[in-house]
């Protein structure tokens, strides 16, 4: 559908009386636009950072007040332009993203996926940081998803799953995608199914691995919650196996925390997985093998979740379209070449935001044919580096007055 089209559905939508985003003028004052927005949005500003990408400031006029959105366009098919996961060396950390961006000498970038913000159903447990979906990062896998039941952040609409993430591939074309996670324990009692890698919730009766890329925190919430209910209690039946260079080298009753050797897995497992583990002494052979299977067969460069909320070029069915709030969003346009990055800013007078159906169209209005909704609220954030800068600068005022410190972001680079 075109964008003249899907601004006469809207229309039609409002004709039958339904609440929709009125994405028309709405300016700040005395601005002008800048030439060549697209329908319905209105541009106030256009920088280019470096070779293939292009930083852009719009306001949308909603029922609920005008929202301000900063946008990235990421031009792949320019050679000395990169795009990359940023993530603080560690999968359970977070880190403020123009601290995760200036380590890497990112030109710019957005947060990413949401995470284990807290753990006040759990006395004593803490809090991971860890994000919820796959991650990917250098063509390397980082992590697995986290049962449903686990997650944080809104509900998820029809058809989406933890799994689901977008990235761009090694053929340099971005995409959405849906991970999962596929692996094995082989153990002198026979193989065990892996149902977790490095991730802050393992399904209820698994085995789950952590390795050198987890961290130091703790494993603990590994074993908390459900699948079906993230506030449960933590199980009281669990086990704890370290294997290096292929062996057994310690056992435990329960997770524990700390630096893991870049030769070494943890296993740790719940329920039925725990007594699966406990037959296991110090010196049995064990082997762990893993991956993230796609439904493509070009694997991720770099890859990190978030849930859809447009598919080839139309809203998906049943988003949320009564919610308002600040919003981070991705998409991917012209057969992958394009990458569109979007923060809505977080400022006081106009912290409304969007609704996820609002933000699925103004992203379809930009050129994304294909869009996943990010963490958003307080996480949100964008930043850029001038050109000739050495810093990078937050655009959008995160709705918490500073920074949130977030555990993972999509990075945009230029080649020298």
């Amino acid at each position: 559908m075109t964008r003249h089209g899907r601004l006469r559905r809207l229309r039609a939508t409002v004709a039958a009386g339904t609440a929709w985003v009125a994405l028309v003028g709405g300016g700040l004052v005395g601005a002008t636009p800048a030439r060549g927005a697209p329908n319905g949005l209105r541009q106030l500003t256009e920088t280019t950072l470096a070779p293939g990408v292009d930083y852009r400031r719009f306001a949308v006029s909603t029922p609920h007040g005008t929202a301000y959105a900063h946008l990235l366009t990421v031009d792949l098919r320019t050679a000395r332009t990169a795009t990359g996961l940023l993530y603080p060396d560690a999968v359970g950390a977070r880190a403020p993203v123009t601290r995760l961006a200036d380590a890497r000498g990112a030109v710019a970038a957005v947060n990413g996926d949401f995470f284990n913000i807290t753990e006040i159903q759990h006395p004593g447990v803490e809090a991971t940081g860890a994000p919820v979906g796959p991650a990917v990062a250098g063509g390397r896998v980082l992590k697995g998803a986290v049962p449903r039941g686990q997650r944080f952040g809104p509900a998820l609409p029809p058809g989406a799953s933890v799994r689901d993430v977008i990235g761009v591939g090694t053929d340099r074309r971005a995409r959405v995608d849906r991970l999962s996670l596929r692996g094995t324990v082989r153990t002198p009692r026979g193989a065990l199914r892996l149902r977790g890698l490095n991730q802050y919730a393992v399904a209820v009766d698994g085995v789950g691995a952590f390795t050198s890329d987890w961290g130091t925190t703790s494993r603990v919430r590994a074993t908390c919650g459900t699948d079906t209910d993230r506030s449960a209690p933590c199980s009281t039946e669990t086990r704890e196996v370290t294997v290096r260079r292929g062996r057994v080298t310690a056992v435990a009753r329960t997770p524990g925390k700390g630096a893991i050797a870049s030769d070494a897995v943890v296993l740790v497992g719940r329920e039925a997985g725990a007594r699966a583990l406990r037959g296991l002494r110090v010196g049995d052979p064990v082997r762990t093998a893993y991956t993230l299977k796609g439904t493509q067969r070009t694997p991720f460069d770099f890859a990190v979740g978030g849930y859809p909320i447009a598919r080839d070029g139309r809203p998906l069915e049943g988003l949320d379209a009564v919610t308002t709030a600040v919003r981070t969003g991705a998409g991917v346009g012209r057969g992958g070449r394009l990458l569109h990055l979007l923060a809505l800013d977080g400022r006081a007078e106009y912290r409304s935001g969007l609704t996820i159906a609002e933000l699925a169209e103004v992203m379809l209005e930009l050129g994304a044919r294909d869009v996943v909704n990010l963490d958003g609220g307080g996480s949100s954030t964008l930043v850029t580096r001038p050109p000739g800068g050495t810093r990078t600068k937050v655009r959008n005022h995160p709705s918490g007055g500073s920074e949130r410190p977030v555990p993972n972001g999509i990075g945009v680079f230029t080649r020298s």
